[in-house]
C-alpha cells in the first residue's frame, strides 16, 4: 500500500475539499456566474497565480471575452476581446489543447498588446480549454503561477476542475434555451404574451426610476380571418411569420415585439415619446401594407392593420393600464375605417 508524505497528504485533502466545494456549487445553483466564480476561486487558492481569468467564447463573433478577471488590471480586461486564434488563450480556444508557457516572451503566440494595455507583466501562463462535445466553450488562464510545483498530477487536477466549469456553462446554455422556448412564440419568433407583462413591469419600474417615457403600439391585422378561410391555416401561419419578421425589422435593438395572440401584435418602445411612437407606428403600418406577401402556390397577399398607440406615463401608470389604452385605441380604428392609427387622448390619426 502506497504511503503519502505529510505534504502530499495535505495536498490530497485540499483537492478533495475543492472537489467538494465545486460539486456543491454545481448541484445547488443555476447561476452560472456564481458557479464559475467558485471554480475559479478554488483554482486560484490551489495553484496560487499572480492573477487569473476566464474567457468565454462568443461563437457568433468568433471572439473571446473576459467573463471573470482578477487582479489590478481586471477592469481593463473586461473591456477587451481577443479573436479566436489570437494570443495564447486564442490559440487554446482554436485548437482545444492546453498550454504551459514558462516564458511568454519567447512564444510567438503571446499577445503583447494585452500587457501593454493593462500595464501588467506576464511572465508565464497556464492556459486550459473548457470543452463540451469537442467544442471549446471557454478558456482559463493562470498568470505567473509557480511552475516548479506544477506537474502531471496538478495538470490532471486542473483539467478535472475545468470539466466542472464546462458542465456549468453547458447547463446554463441549456437553461437559456428552455427559457427562450417559454417566452417565444413558435410561429413568428417574437416574444409571447406571457413575456409581454414581465417586460412592461420592468419598463414601468425603469421609467419611474429614471423619469423616462415609453410607448406601446397595439396592432391587429385587418380581415385576417379571410386569409385562413380562403387559403388555409398553413398560408395564414406563414403570413403571420412574415409579418413578425417585418415588424421586428422596423425596430431598434432596444425595442420589443410580441405576438399577443391570434393576429394581434404588441410593440414596446423604451424611452420613446408619443410623437416618436407615432413615427414608428406609421412606419409599421406602411411596412405591413406596402409590399405584397409572396406565399407558396403563387399566392400573393396584401394585408393592412389597425393600430392603437399609448404612452407612459401620460396615458397610463401601470403595465395593464397602458395595454388597455393601446388596445382601446386599436378597437377605435377597427370599429371605424380600419387601416389607421388611433392615439390615446387624441383619437384617430388624420
Amino acid at each position: 500500500m502506497a504511503e503519502f508524505s505529510p505534504t502530499s497528504r495535505i495536498r490530497h485533502l485540499e483537492e478533495i475539499g475543492i472537489f467538494h466545494d465545486v460539486a456543491k456549487a454545481l448541484t445547488s445553483s443555476l447561476d452560472l456566474d456564481a458557479v464559475l466564480q467558485t471554480v475559479m476561486d478554488n483554482i486560484a487558492k490551489f495553484f496560487k497565480p499572480d492573477t487569473w481569468s476566464l474567457l468565454l467564447v462568443d461563437e457568433q463573433k468568433e471572439e473571446l471575452y473576459f467573463a471573470i478577471a482578477v487582479g489590478p488590471a481586471a477592469d481593463t480586461l473586461k473591456t477587451l476581446r481577443l479573436k479566436v486564434g489570437e494570443g495564447i488563450a486564442g490559440w487554446v480556444a482554436k485548437h482545444g489543447e492546453s498550454l504551459i508557457v514558462p516564458d511568454v516572451y519567447t512564444d510567438p503566440r503571446f499577445a503583447k498588446r494585452i500587457d501593454e494595455m493593462t500595464k501588467w507583466q506576464t511572465r508565464s501562463m497556464i492556459c486550459v480549454p473548457l470543452k463540451s462535445k469537442h467544442k471549446v466553450l471557454a478558456v482559463i488562464q493562470l498568470i505567473n503561477a509557480p511552475l516548479e510545483s506544477f506537474g502531471e498530477s496538478e495538470m490532471f487536477f486542473l483539467h478535472s476542475l475545468c470539466d466542472y466549469a464546462a458542465i456549468a456553462i453547458d447547463n446554463a446554455h441549456a437553461v437559456e434555451k428552455i427559457q427562450e422556448l417559454t417566452i417565444t412564440d413558435d410561429c413568428t419568433g417574437l416574444y409571447n404574451a406571457r413575456h409581454l407583462y414581465k417586460t412592461l413591469e420592468s419598463e414601468v419600474y425603469r421609467s419611474q426610476r429614471f423619469n423616462y417615457e415609453f410607448s406601446v403600439v397595439f396592432i391587429d391585422l385587418d380581415h385576417f380571418k379571410q386569409v385562413n378561410d380562403v387559403h388555409g391555416h398553413l398560408i395564414g401561419s406563414r403570413l403571420l411569420s412574415e409579418i413578425g419578421y417585418r415588424v421586428k425589422a422596423c425596430l431598434r435593438l432596444i425595442d420589443f415585439a410580441f405576438r399577443y395572440g391570434g393576429d394581434e401584435f404588441v410593440v414596446v418602445l423604451p424611452q420613446t415619446s408619443k410623437e416618436q411612437g407615432l413615427v414608428v407606428a406609421r412606419r409599421l403600418r406602411e411596412t405591413i401594407r406596402s409590399m405584397p406577401f409572396e406565399m407558396e402556390g403563387n399566392v400573393s397577399l396584401t394585408i393592412k392593420a389597425s393600430m392603437g398607440l399609448a404612452t407612459y406615463p401620460e396615458d397610463a401608470k401601470s403595465a395593464h393600464e397602458i395595454i388597455r389604452q393601446a388596445d382601446e385605441m386599436m378597437y377605435m380604428v377597427k370599429n371605424n375605417s380600419r387601416d389607421n392609427i388611433a392615439i390615446a387622448q387624441q383619437g384617430m390619426m388624420r
